[in-house]
């Protein structure tokens, strides 16, 4: 995008008049390492507006000035132009390639943002599109994957229900593929098309090792308003234009092996190790299977499985630790603060009064994002990464890879 085509307004109304500010103090991110002739005039922009919205100042900008351009020639050109980090940064981060499994369904643009934001050229990447998605969704996800040969399609796509088994299931299928991509993964982490990540790829890998060849599967034994989830039969409707589970009251049977079931999250951090054992070991497959007619089984099946004592990489006494993903739900605000952006399903849509909470954050990635409704708040997110990033590369960077 070109500076003529940007409206840009950094502006303090005072007794009706109205002050342009140059922030000098407080910067959003003072980066010493980072060249000013390397930044272009669009960063320099939103650099001072995520500034003043940090502190919690009026800050105006028209038009995503981090805005990703189509492909029009050659990967190599669309990877330039675009920023991709195309070395690791590090021989530490070389040394621990990891492993995503990012789900989609639509909103292709907040895609895009997400997987520059992880992307490194040592990990290795699959992309499960929900089957119910536009054709014309599927075609763009797939022709963007073709530019990066460390991603690719999950080989078998799930029509994706809300708190089905076809969720844990998308999971699953990627993680099939994964283990045969030939990359020796450390850790393999899932996520969303509207999660961003808080932290560097460094930082990431600095975080998984501190947990020494452990699972992260935060979770706890059930609180009494998620017992009915595994307690009753579900089954899952899939209409025209809304699908949901249906519980049908029947009651199930106990669980296989004689397992307590355990609920948490269903943002998880694996080993290669335990990857295996979740879809080889007998004792993981009949969970699953008794799993397929339970209320959002991922967030149990992994807290579950990861509670069994000898298991790879398990963590029998494994409470709600690990910092997977900053949330705001709606019923905590009094320990978050609130939500400056608004509610889906009892999630905060980060707003960009968010931010001061988000970059306090010690979680690895954060959840709810929209792109389109409030833009700033990932760009200013995905600067300040970016800045990091560059700054603790110990391997020549190129001009390129600065925004």
């Amino acid at each position: 995008m070109r500076l003529a085509q940007l409206r840009y307004l950094l502006a303090i109304p005072l007794l009706s008049v109205t002050l342009f500010v140059v922030l000098r103090k407080g910067e959003f991110h003072r980066a010493k390492k980072y060249p000013r002739q390397a930044r272009s005039q669009e960063s320099d922009l939103l650099r001072r507006a995520c500034a003043a919205l940090v502190g919690e100042q009026r800050a105006f900008v028209w038009g995503n000035l981090l805005e990703t351009s189509a492909r029009s020639s050659g990967c190599g050109d669309y990877l330039e132009q675009n920023h991709y980090i195309t070395s690791p940064l590090s021989a530490e981060e070389a040394a621990f390639p990891l492993a995503y499994v990012i789900t989609l369904h639509k909103d292709f643009a907040s895609f895009e943002r997400l997987f520059r934001a992880i992307y490194m050229p040592q990990n290795v990447h699959c992309v499960h599109v929900d089957e119910k998605a536009t054709a014309e969704f599927k075609e763009n996800v797939e022709a963007f994957l073709s530019c990066f040969p460390n991603a690719f399609l999950a080989s078998k796509n799930e029509p994706v229900v809300y708190a089905g088994i076809s969720r844990l299931q998308a999971d699953l299928n990627c993680m099939q593929d994964l283990l045969g991509s030939g990359v020796q993964w450390k850790y393999l982490l899932n996520a969303c098309g509207q999660d961003f990540p808080l932290k560097t790829n460094r930082e990431l890998v600095q975080h998984l090792k501190g947990y020494k060849g452990k699972n992260i599967t935060p979770g706890v034994l059930p609180p009494a308003a998620v017992v009915s989830r595994t307690k009753y039969v579900y089954k899952e409707h899939i209409g025209v234009d809304f699908s949901y589970m249906k519980n049908t009251h029947v009651l199930k049977g106990p669980p296989p092996h004689n397992l307590t079931i355990y609920f948490g999250s269903a943002y998880i951090a694996l080993t290669k190790p335990f990857v295996e054992f979740a879809l080889t070991d007998p004792r993981a497959i009949d969970l699953y299977e008794w799993s397929k007619d339970t209320y959002s089984p991922d967030e149990h099946f992994w807290v579950t499985l990861n509670r069994i004592p000898g298991v790879p990489g398990s963590m029998p006494n494994a409470s709600w630790e690990g910092n997977l993903r900053a949330i705001k739900w709606s019923d905590m605000e009094s320990s978050h603060g609130g939500c400056h952006g608004h509610y889906v399903r009892n999630i905060c849509i980060y707003g960009t009064g968010d931010l001061k909470w988000l970059l306090k954050s010690a979680s690895m990635f954060a959840n709810k994002f929209e792109l389109k409704t409030y833009p700033l708040t990932v760009e200013c997110l995905e600067l300040r990464l970016r800045e990091r990033a560059l700054n603790q590369s110990e391997t020549q960077v190129k001009s390129s890879w600065y925004f």
